[in-house]
């Protein structure tokens, strides 16, 4: 496990809510409504649980692993995790070393993570070894701009943010595609920076 990682989103834990629950999460809850709305009823991991702000948005009824590589996080998010109308269990795992069974998932989402994986390749590769042939990766995520004055201001940005939490100027689409996935769409919540992932492994 990467106790680096794991430091700094355990000391981020305590006020993540304040920072992101209150703003963010409320201006894309009817896009992640949807987002989540794809979740079928086979066997899903659920990437970055958090303090499981996410929680309220998914559907019912359905049979979910989550993971998330801080402790903290997930002791936030346990009355979020309780509350779920669905069988959600949660452990504290890294994405880059999960044991996880070979083709086990048929789907994985993630939501804003991508952001803050330390090799998101890697990652990614996982993702794809724990899926299924022809199994899903959906993902929203915010990523850097191609368009001035974002990107320059996402550059700028990044070296700061990195410490304490996101990195501004992924490209997280490149890196889906290096992963090995196959892209099957790509859609824009907000300019080109806010935006859905829908590939195939």
């Amino acid at each position: 496990m990467d106790l680096v990682t794991k430091a700094k989103w355990d000391k981020a834990a305590a006020n993540f809510d304040v920072m992101a629950g209150y703003g963010p999460e409320k201006r894309w809850e009817p896009y992640k409504r949807e987002f989540f709305s794809h979740m079928g009823t086979g066997k899903v991991l659920l990437l970055a649980v958090g303090t499981g702000l996410d929680i309220p948005f998914l559907p019912e009824g359905r049979s979910l692993v989550g993971i998330d590589i801080s402790d903290k996080m997930l002791e936030a998010a346990k009355p979020r995790v309780d509350a779920y109308q669905g069988d959600l269990q949660v452990q504290t795992m890294d994405v880059h070393d999960m044991p996880f069974e070979d083709n086990h998932f048929d789907q994985v989402f993630t939501s804003c993570t991508f952001c803050s994986v330390p090799n998101p390749v890697k990652g990614l590769e996982q993702l794809r070894r724990v899926l299924k042939p022809g199994g899903e990766l959906r993902m929203f995520e915010h990523t850097g701009s191609k368009y001035y004055p974002f990107r320059l201001m996402m550059n700028l940005m990044t070296p700061l943010s990195r410490r304490v939490g996101p990195e501004m100027n992924r490209d997280t689409v490149a890196n889906v595609e290096a992963a090995g996935f196959d892209m099957k769409q790509v859609s824009h919540v907000f300019l080109d920076v806010v935006k859905t992932i829908y590939a195939v492994a």
